[in-house]
Order: structure tokens, then C-alpha cells, then sequence
């Protein structure tokens, strides 16, 4: 983890206001837990309501298979160093079939052996997002091949979701959750 403690810690259960409750109430986990990132967020109550719509849409409601999406959202995170959503998005895609090895290769980026051209396509369309704020027209192309217009706006939409989840968990120094491991040391 970049900060070895929170900024910004998990608001605790006591301290929940009803509109908190409300919005928590569905995200609780098995134990009675609330994510960090959630529990962080409930400082924040009506930013927290309106991002769980988007992050909802961009986590089960998209146009990307969930393998793609869970490629990106890996890619972003490994750029990002966020540990925290790399930990929780390696869960994601060990539920969903994407292998150990293929997670793996997800860091070393759309160059390694291994990757169709569409996976490479997609791991370079979210490198160019995250360094040049764009995708180029290769790649744009490329990913044209089998995406229609709704899927690549989605693709840019989840890299950038993702993006900005990274800079909050970072910067407010969101903790790995119980049980969820981080990057491989």
C-alpha cells in the first residue's frame, strides 16, 4: 500500500446516519462487513449515492463482457498502484474464470506472449487512456473490431471510473480488506 494508514478512516457502523444506513444496507458482505472503500465513502453521503449509480452501471449494468471489463479495471489499477482495487479486482476475476496466470500478465502489460489481439488491444487502449488521456486511432480500430459504438464508449467510461476510484483510494489511503491480498511481493 502506498500509505500504510488511512487519511480518511472507515466511518464506523455507530457513527451512520440513516442516510448512510440506507445506502450501506445493501453492500453489506458475508460477516456483517462493509467494504473500506464504502465505509470510507460514508463521510460523504450524497457523493456516495450518486457514484454507487455510475460504479453500478460500470460494474454490472455495461455493454463489456465481465472478462473484458475486469481487464481493464486490472490494467488501470496495476497503473495506478492502487493495490486496493487490484486486490478486490483480482477476486472479481478469479470468480469470473480469468486465471492466475492471466492476471499475472495483466502487469506486464499488451505486449506480453499470451494475448489476442483484442486483450492486447484492450490492455493498450487503457495505457494510452492512462497516459495520454485518449485512446490513438490503432488502437480505436482495433478495439472497433468487435466493439460497437455503446461498448466503446463503456470501455473508455470504466477506464476512467477506475481511474478516479484509484486517485480516491490512494490519496485517502483506502486499506486492503480483510482477507483480500494485494500485490504480490
Amino acid at each position: 500500500m502506498r500509505l500504510t494508514e488511512p487519511r480518511v478512516h472507515p466511518l464506523p457502523e455507530s457513527e451512520w446516519s440513516d442516510e448512510v444506513r440506507n445506502l450501506l444496507g445493501g453492500l453489506v458482505q458475508a460477516g456483517g462487513r462493509v467494504l473500506n472503500i464504502f465505509a470510507t465513502l460514508a463521510h460523504h453521503p450524497k457523493l456516495m449515492k450518486r457514484w454507487l449509480v455510475f460504479g453500478s452501471h460500470v460494474l454490472g449494468k455495461q455493454t463489456l463482457s465481465a472478462r473484458d471489463r475486469e481487464l481493464a479495471i486490472l490494467r488501470i489499477g496495476w497503473l495506478c498502484r492502487a493495490e486496493y482495487e487490484w486486490g478486490q479486482h483480482v477476486e472479481i476475476s478469479r470468480g469470473i474464470g480469468i486465471s492466475a496466470e492471466e492476471i499475472d500478465r495483466v502487469a506486464a502489460g499488451p505486449d506480453a506472449p499470451g494475448w489476442d489481439a483484442h486483450e492486447a488491444a484492450l490492455l493498450r487502449g487503457v495505457d494510452e487512456l492512462h497516459r495520454d488521456a485518449m485512446i490513438s486511432d490503432a488502437t480505436w480500430q482495433a478495439l472497433s473490431d468487435r466493439y460497437d459504438t455503446q461498448q466503446l464508449i463503456d470501455f473508455v467510461f470504466t477506464v476512467g471510473q477506475y481511474n478516479l476510484v484509484s486517485m480516491a483510494l490512494n490519496t485517502l489511503g483506502v486499506q486492503l480488506d480483510e482477507g483480500i491480498e494485494g500485490f504480490a511481493r
